[in-house]
């Protein structure tokens, strides 16, 4: 699922384009009111414009008025889709719209709470692209009911996070998801590539990987030195930074990457290539996984964790029975990252602090195996327990 959100201050011409009465529109019969938001029945495009224009009157300096947001779902996902269904997809973005703050690294906010709920808007359904799959058009206004602005600082990333909260809860795969998965095939395929090299060449390399059907675009310095790719199959493009294990497959690292598949003598430490074979990595997306998003010291992170972990988590920190459940979650995470080494940028050492009584030892070996995974949730979870307590919710009197 895909979102895009826009301040825009072209506001009549906007209503034209999703209404259907604008000249660009070739199929306007195949486009549908799905809801409006303090709007009265049967309104124009230009008695939704004139509205919004006398709300801004007492903000003379807000020059976009209106919010445009686009949501295309993936075509499987809405191919039974009724207009309520529309009308409940629009909705669950607006909540999760609205309930985000933008933070800087150091916590300090950017952009407060928006309120979309409680703000004017008219909602489309379009069915008449040339990809065929259907979308929501919308317009909001940048002002609610209150009088007070909505925010537009970031508003594209805020659209995306949306989209991503929205597909994880109703268990679609999000752009992210998709793109990880890719990203995971296209390393697979140069790592194969490099196995297959009798000696190492840049040029045997990228050669192997077009004949595997990709388009490469290699980068080179005045002196002929290749200094990056790119990677491109179809739609998808990956930089030669975001592919492999630790930027294992950069311009930098992949001689040294090709010699470690290759080793030169018997002694190889097998130690290093079975740590890599068998640790999961947890920063792409792989069956059974949940992608979460955690915070530590005003940074944001976002890992796919075992849905078994979660499941512990949620079973250590019940939420009908622990008042701060989310905080604990958040933070028995944080320590699952820094335990499987898999957020070494954090400059964190790998194991659980607190007062769990884990330590680097306490950690399973096998990193892939399911018991191994929940005996260090446990782990984190008592971690997490020790540094901020639990508080239990008060029970109902009679």
């Amino acid at each position: 699922m895909i979102a895009k959100a826009k301040s825009i201050s072209h506001g009549i011409n906007a209503l034209n384009y999703i209404i259907g009465v604008s000249a660009n529109k070739k199929h306007p019969e195949r486009i549908f009111h799905i809801c409006d938001c303090f709007l009265p029945p049967g309104i124009d495009p230009l008695g939704i414009w004139n509205s919004v224009r006398l709300d801004s009157l007492s903000h003379p300096r807000m020059k976009n008025n209106l919010i445009r947001i686009e949501i295309s779902p993936a075509k499987e996902h809405t191919r039974h889709f009724t207009p309520e269904d529309w009308r409940q997809l629009w909705q669950d973005f607006v909540t999760e719209f609205d309930r985000q703050e933008m933070k800087d690294k150091k916590g300090d906010l950017l952009s407060p709470r928006t309120n979309l709920a409680g703000s004017k808007s008219t909602v489309w359904l379009h069915l008449e692209s040339e990809s065929g799959i259907p979308h929501l058009h919308a317009i909001v206004s940048r002002l609610d009911e209150n009088g007070n602005i909505n925010n537009d600082r970031n508003i594209h990333l805020r659209a995306q996070r949306a989209a991503e909260r929205v597909a994880r809860k109703r268990g679609w795969q999000t752009a992210a998801n998709i793109h990880d998965i890719n990203r995971q095939s296209v390393s697979r395929d140069c790592l194969d590539v490099l196995s297959k090299m009798d000696k190492w060449s840049f040029e045997d390399y990228f050669a192997r990987l077009g004949a595997k059907g990709y388009d490469v675009k290699v980068r080179k310095d005045d002196d002929g030195i290749v200094r990056g790719y790119v990677l491109k199959k179809g739609n998808a493009k990956f930089k030669a930074s975001e592919l492999g294990k630790g930027r294992n497959l950069m311009v930098s690292k992949l001689e040294g990457t090709w010699k470690k598949l290759h080793p030169t003598q018997g002694r190889q430490t097998k130690t290093d290539n079975t740590e890599s074979d068998i640790r999961p990595d947890y920063t792409t997306y792989r069956p059974d996984t949940r992608r979460v998003e955690f915070e530590h010291e005003g940074e944001s992170y976002s890992r796919f964790i075992p849905e078994q972990v979660m499941g512990v988590f949620d079973d250590e920190f019940d939420y009908r029975e622990v008042e701060n459940w989310a905080d604990l979650i958040n933070e028995a995470c944080y320590h699952f990252a820094v335990a499987i080494s898999f957020m070494s940028f954090l400059n964190t050492p790998t194991y659980v602090s607190g007062g769990g009584g884990a330590s680097n030892n306490d950690l399973p070996k096998k990193r892939d195996d399911i018991e191994e995974e929940i005996a260090r949730a446990r782990c984190c979870a008592a971690a997490a327990r020790s540094k901020i307590g639990i508080v239990k919710r008060k029970g109902i009197r009679r």
